[in-house]
C-alpha cells in the first residue's frame, strides 16, 4: 500500500475510534443524566464503589501501557541497537526499489526502500523499509546499490535488523516532550475524576458512580480497542514477532497447494481463505500445514495454484507463511 494512503488512512481510523471512545461515551451520559437525574439516596455504595475501584484499575493499566510506548521504547530500542551492532549477523543487501517519501524542506531525506538479502539460514528474502538519510549527498540509497545490514540472530526484540551505519541516541528534547504529554495525560485523568466528584457526588460520596459513566466506559472502550487490534493482529495478520521469526530465520521451499476453503469470516467484505499445504522439509519429510490468511477479491487466482512459495522454521515446520506476505511485513528505523 502507498506510503501516505497508509499514513492517511491510519489517522482516520485513529480519529475515529478516539471520538468513540471519548467525547461520545461523554455526550451520552451527560445528555442522558440531563434528562433523567439519577436517585443517589437509593443506590447501593458498595457497587458504586466496585465501579469506581474497576474504573481506576482500567486507567491504571491504560497510563502503565502508554508509559511503556511513549517513553520507555525508545530506549529499549536504543538498547537494542547497540546490542545489535556488536552481536549482529552482517549480510549485504541489495536496493531494489527506492522512493523519497520526505517532504521538500524537511531537516533529513527519508526514504522507503526495498531491500534483498540472504536471512539467517540463507534463503532470499525481501524487506521493505524506512529510514532518515543525514548525507544525501552521497547518494547512498539509489536503486542497485548494496547497503549493510546487522539481523538478531535471535529475532527476539525489535528491531529484528539494522543497518551497519545505524547510530543510536536519544533526544533528550523528545523525551521531555513525551513525559509532558503523558503527565498531561495522567493530571486530565485525575481532574476529571475530581471534577466528577465535586460536581456529581452532592453530598452522597461516590454513590454516583454508573455502569455508564465516562471514568468507567471511556477507559473500558480504549482498552477494548487495544485488545481488539491484537486479536485482529494475532489472527488474521500474525504475531511481527512471529512473521518475522519465520523471515529471517525460516526456510523457503514451495508447498503444493492441496486444499481451499473459505472460513466465513470477512474483514473489510475480503474473505479469510484456509489453504491446506503440503511440503517437504530439509530431511525430507513431508508436512502438511494451514495457513488462514484475508485474499483480495481481485487477487482470487492464489487459490488456484498448484504451488506456492512458502517459508517455515527448521525447528518448527507447523510455522510457515506465505513469501509474499513476508515481503510486506515492514520495518523502520
Amino acid at each position: 500500500m502507498n506510503h501516505n494512503i497508509s499514513k492517511g488512512l491510519s489517522i482516520f481510523w485513529s480519529i475515529y475510534m478516539f471520538f468513540f471512545a471519548i467525547p461520545f461515551p461523554m455526550l451520552l451520559y451527560y445528555n442522558i443524566k440531563s434528562e433523567n437525574m439519577p436517585n443517589l439516596v437509593g443506590s447501593n455504595p458498595w457497587y458504586s464503589l466496585a465501579l469506581l475501584t474497576l474504573s481506576i484499575l482500567f486507567w491504571t493499566i491504560l497510563l502503565i501501557g502508554y508509559y511503556r510506548k511513549w517513553v520507555v521504547r525508545p530506549f529499549l530500542i536504543k538498547r537494542n541497537i547497540e546490542k545489535l551492532k556488536i552481536t549482529g549477523e552482517p549480510r549485504e543487501a541489495k536496493i531494489l526499489k527506492s522512493t523519497k517519501i520526505s517532504k521538500p524542506g524537511a531537516a533529513y531525506d527519508s526514504y522507503e526502500l526495498t531491500l534483498q538479502f540472504k536471512n539467517l539460514v540463507g534463503s532470499t528474502v525481501t524487506q521493505i523499509t524506512t529510514l532518515n538519510d543525514a548525507k544525501p549527498y552521497e547518494r547512498r540509497y539509489e536503486v542497485g546499490k548494496s547497503v549493510g545490514i546487522l539481523l538478531d540472530k535471535e529475532v527476539k526484540n525489535a528491531p529484528y535488523f539494522i543497518f551497519a551505519t545505524t547510530e543510536a541516541g536519544i533526544r533528550k528534547g523528545i523525551v521531555m516532550l513525551t513525559n509532558l504529554a503523558w503527565l498531561s495525560f495522567a493530571a486530565i485523568v485525575v481532574a476529571y475524576y475530581v471534577y466528577s466528584y465535586y460536581s456529581e457526588s452532592g453530598g452522597m460520596g461516590w454513590r454516583f458512580m454508573s455502569i455508564g459513566h465516562p471514568l468507567l466506559t471511556c477507559a473500558f472502550m480504549l482498552l477494548l480497542y487495544r485488545a481488539f487490534g491484537t486479536f485482529i493482529l494475532r489472527k488474521f495478520i500474525g504475531k511481527p514477532d512471529k512473521l518475522f521469526q519465520i523471515k529471517f530465520k525460516g526456510t523457503q521451499t514451495n508447498a503444493r497447494l492441496l486444499k481451499t476453503s473459505q472460513t466465513g469470516t470477512y474483514i473489510n467484505e475480503q474473505p479469510m481463505i484456509n489453504f491446506e499445504l503440503e511440503f517437504t522439509d530439509q530431511f525430507y519429510h513431508k508436512h502438511r500445514v494451514n495457513i488462514k490468511r484475508i485474499v483480495n477479491l481481485l487477487d482470487l487466482d492464489m487459490t488456484k495454484q498448484e504451488y506456492v512459495s512458502i517459508f517455515y522454521l527448521k525447528e518448527d515446520p507447523q510455522h510457515a507463511a506465505f513469501e509474499r506476505d513476508l515481503n510486506e511485513v515492514e520495518g523502520e528505523f
